[in-house]
């Protein structure tokens, strides 16, 4: 896989289902790593792309993200 930051996202996220804050802290917690643009607006990239799915949640009050089977085989095939 060429996308170093996809693959450090699907290994934040896991298989949970995150807030895209969560999913910050989590990144930053895990490498170190904060997004310097917005990372709803990449993770709105990969989702338009397959490679992580994300939906509105009014219990969360914003975007919830995960990760499948799916998403891994189109990433993986790059």
């Amino acid at each position: 896989m060429k996308d170093e930051l996809l693959s450090m996202i699907w290994e934040s996220i896991g298989d949970d289902r995150l807030s895209t804050r969560d999913a910050s802290e989590r990144l930053d917690s895990l490498f170190g790593y904060r997004c310097p643009d917005d990372l709803a607006k990449t993770l709105s990239k990969y989702r338009k792309e397959g490679k992580i799915k994300g939906e509105i949640s009014m219990n969360v009050g914003g975007w919830v993200w995960w990760v499948d089977d799916e998403c891994r085989s189109k990433g993986e095939s790059e």
